[in-house]
């Protein structure tokens, strides 16, 4: 096997659907099976159906992709992916899988029809194709036990988590019969074509994310009652304030759905009778209650948490009591520590000052993660090999940032030993014998390269890295450094290739920014091949520096503001028209300032999870980066070329996608926006895009890359400025924009149709960049604007810092 070009996925649910969908996203086309339905329900009736008519035979896959279609976040790039999925049953159709390169088997959550339908896929795939369980927690062996050599033979665990787009964890689990070479394509197949980041597992009881984290969430919830904290409180504990998910615990709970929690844990306290954490795996009472209740989370509405209106009409959360078992109105949970460590940017001096700290946050949360530590630690090598699977797999899984052995690290190994022996914990053997050899730490760093300590060989060792991943703090700390300031480094990827890495807050771009492109486009044109902007960061940019916009507004040093918008517009355009070879690699969150960039770069190389738009709308403002000129130019290019071509739809296209600030939810959608070009690069993994931008800016070389020749753009005047006009005053009376957006709008659409001219007129682009900055300097010199701006960023700490 050395492709997946098709594949059969087996069971239409929740799950089913999804991992069709992300295979569709991945360019897979797939058929998605699921059983027939035992009579018609009353629409199939009223139609006048049988039994027999495919519409009814295959209804609960074709519910499973509408239900895709239609969930948020969606599972689908754009729609237009479910393309690639057709529906079927797994009585008519299951013999199609003789032509599924990979079948996945996504059904029902137990072993008699999961072996029973394993039976019958044995019977017609084509040997050698993959077969594999979705499972979270039966034995893959089981599965597969008693069916052909061949197929044991090319049959694993592919567990993907929920929602299979977005969770970057797969979790691989052979049997002692997979052959390794069916693990190795596989684990390349998923990071390569499917975006995840893989962790082999052993087949034990719910392998390792969920062995790890279901045993650190039922701790949690029984020493919370043992110790009589409130919802509240353990949420405020276990959310980013310790390095967790804002969703925390019990926002977790609520999101898996009680269901899915029981039933994992029931299966864990099942299938582990040795182990140590068995009686926290029992379900307290209060949460069984709830099942009864059918307080099941978001699925019903109804959880540890509960919207719901208040007298005035308003949206409200209530939070359950557990000992009343009624919803009441959220209490704030306030503890110093938790406040002192909002202060606290790095996650690891936070977990650090949150574990020593003697409130009682610090207490539950000390008592609670040197429970997962010492269990982390009695886990290997039971479920894993070595610690970077679990704690990889708490990262990309649950949405961790630091994993059990990182978060050691973090507080200390020794020191949190010493306390851990006075509070009368049992510290694992190997932990004592590591300290003993004088191993202080489970990570280091030595001769540029990661290592971790290895419990088996009880020595350090590399920590491998896949060939595609390029690590730009690893190279920095190589002494590739050419120029850094506070926002931004130049550092060499060898090749004759440069990269310009933002590290400013969010991202934002200023002064320091444009400083290090600026010099990374001279020395682009003295010493190197070509130039890459990229990071590895949260975020790609969240847009411009809000907050020397607003001050320089405030303080009227407008001279001050349009030099600094000068700027980037003169960047901008020596990225677009360099003579060699820029490579944008956007990903994430490219916003404003970022996605002005990223469309002047002569080729991008974009993360497929790219969320992509020029929003300056939304602060009063217009993209005046040469935002606005370029989706002009893109939306023109578009048009026929024919004479006499209308072109005031392309014109009102733009007006549309700035006025109402689109952003793409990824790269394919992008793409339809002209965010990004059809010819432009996506990388499915997001860790292998700075590889990736270093390769299409070599290709580029290599085909004798020529800068573009300067754009003409048609201005088509007063007569589509007073269509478009017509436009947004619809809008405003029709109550779909406000007065000020109104306002906003038609200085954007004299912009975009070159102002005052009373023809259709040819104009350069700095003609047009001129209109953008004139129209950038007027609304920030507005109150209404300063007052967006004030808001925004009073409401979102990150860009006030």
């Amino acid at each position: 096997m050395n492709h997946i070009k098709k594949a059969a996925v087996l069971g239409a649910g929740v799950m089913g659907a999804q991992i069709a969908a992300h295979l569709a996203n991945a360019g897979i086309r797939s058929y998605l099976l699921d059983i027939v339905p035992k009579e018609m329900d009353d629409a199939e009736k009223k139609k006048g159906l049988t039994t027999k008519d495919r519409e009814v035979r295959n209804r609960y896959a074709s519910a499973g992709l509408k239900r895709a279609l239609e969930i948020k976040p969606a599972p689908f790039f754009t729609a237009e992916r479910a393309s690639y999925i057709t529906v079927g049953n797994l009585e008519d159709d299951l013999n199609k899988i003789s032509d599924a390169d990979w079948i996945i088997e996504v059904v029902v959550e137990s072993l008699a029809p999961k072996r029973e339908l394993m039976k019958r896929v044995d019977a017609l795939r084509k040997p050698g194709n993959i077969v594999s369980s979705n499972t979270s927690g039966i034995p893959i062996s089981q599965i597969s036990e008693g069916l052909s050599d061949d197929f044991r033979r090319h049959f694993l665990g592919t567990h993907f988590f929920n929602p299979p787009r977005y969770l970057y964890l797969l979790e691989l689990i052979p049997t002692a019969e997979t052959l390794p070479d069916v693990v190795s394509f596989m684990r390349g197949f998923a990071e390569e074509m499917l975006g995840k980041g893989t962790v082999l597992c052993k087949d034990t009881p719910n392998f390792i994310g969920n062995r790890i984290g279901v045993a650190a969430m039922m701790y949690v919830i029984h020493k919370m009652v043992e110790r009589d904290y409130t919802i509240e409180e353990v949420d405020t504990i276990t959310g980013p304030a310790s390095g967790r998910p804002r969703s925390a615990t019990f926002r977790t709970g609520d999101i898996v759905g009680l269901d899915t929690l029981i039933h994992v844990a029931d299966n864990l306290y099942e299938a582990a009778p040795e182990d140590e954490m068995r009686d926290y795996f029992k379900v307290p009472e209060f949460i069984i209650e709830m099942q009864k209740k059918n307080w099941l989370g978001e699925k019903t509405r109804s959880g540890f948490y509960k919207r719901v209106k208040n007298e005035k009409g308003e949206s409200e959360i209530l939070t359950l009591d557990y000992r009343t078992m009624e919803h009441r109105q959220r209490s704030k949970a306030a503890f110093p520590s938790i406040d002192m460590g909002k202060n606290i940017d790095d996650v690891a001096e936070r977990v650090r000052a949150l574990a020593y700290a003697k409130d009682r946050a610090g207490e539950f949360f000390w008592d609670t993660t040197a429970a997962v530590l010492i269990y982390s630690a009695n886990r290997i090598p039971e479920i894993a090999e070595d610690i970077m699977s679990i704690d990889n797999a708490m990262k990309w899984g649950f949405g961790w940032e630091l994993g059990p052995f990182e978060t050691w690290d973090a507080i200390g190994l020794e020191k949190s030993v010493e306390k851990m022996k006075s509070g009368g914990r049992q510290i694992p053997q190997k932990i004592l014998d590591m300290i003993e050899a004088g191993a202080k730490t489970f990570y280091k760093e030595e001769n540029g390269s990661q290592l971790y300590y290895d419990f088996t060989t009880k020595n350090y060792r590399e920590v491998p890295v896949p060939k595609k991943l390029v690590n730009l703090k690893a190279e920095a700390k190589k002494s590739k450094v050419v120029k850094a300031n506070a926002g931004a480094s130049l550092i060499d990827l060898g090749d004759s290739v440069a990269c310009v890495e933002f590290h400013s807050k969010m991202n934002a771009i200023g002064e320091d920014i444009l400083q290090v492109v600026d010099f990374g486009l001279k020395k682009l044109e003295a010493d190197y091949d070509a130039l890459i902007i990229a990071n590895q960061g949260r975020l790609f940019s969240a847009g411009a520096n809000l907050m020397l916009i607003l001050m320089l507004a405030q303080e009227g040093d407008f001279d001050e503001l349009d030099r600094a918008v000068r700027t980037f517009q003169a960047i901008d355009m020596r990225i677009k028209y360099a003579p060699k070879p820029v490579v944008a690699a956007p990903f994430n969150m490219t916003l404003g300032g970022g996605c002005e960039m990223t469309l002047h770069a002569p080729r991008v190389r974009a993360s497929a999870e790219t969320y992509i738009g020029l929003v300056e709308v939304g602060v009063g403002v217009i993209p005046a980066g040469g935002g606005t000129k370029e989706m002009l130019i893109r939306s023109l290019s578009r048009a026929p070329r024919v004479p006499d071509i209308d072109l005031m739809p392309y014109v009102r296209e733009v007006l549309e996608t700035i006025g109402t600030a689109k952003v793409a939810t990824s790269a394919d959608e992008a793409k339809k926006f002209g965010y990004l070009r059809a010819t432009d690069g996506v990388s499915m993994n997001e860790k292998f895009l700075i590889h990736d931008a270093k390769a299409t800016a070599l290709a580029m070389v290599q085909e004798g890359y020529r800068s573009p020749e300067k754009q003409k753009i048609v201005a088509l005047g007063q007569p589509v400025l007073s269509a478009l006009t017509l436009g947004l005053y619809l809008w405003k009376e029709g109550k779909q924009i406000t007065d000020y957006e109104f306002h906003i709008g038609k200085k954007l659409a004299y912009v975009l149709t070159g102002g005052d001219f009373t023809s259709q007129q040819e104009v350069d682009e700095e003609y047009i960049l001129d209109l953008e900055r004139e129209a950038f300097l007027s609304l920030c010199g507005e109150r209404k604007t300063q007052e967006r701006i004030q808001y925004m960023l009073k409401n979102n700490k990150a860009l006030r810092n």
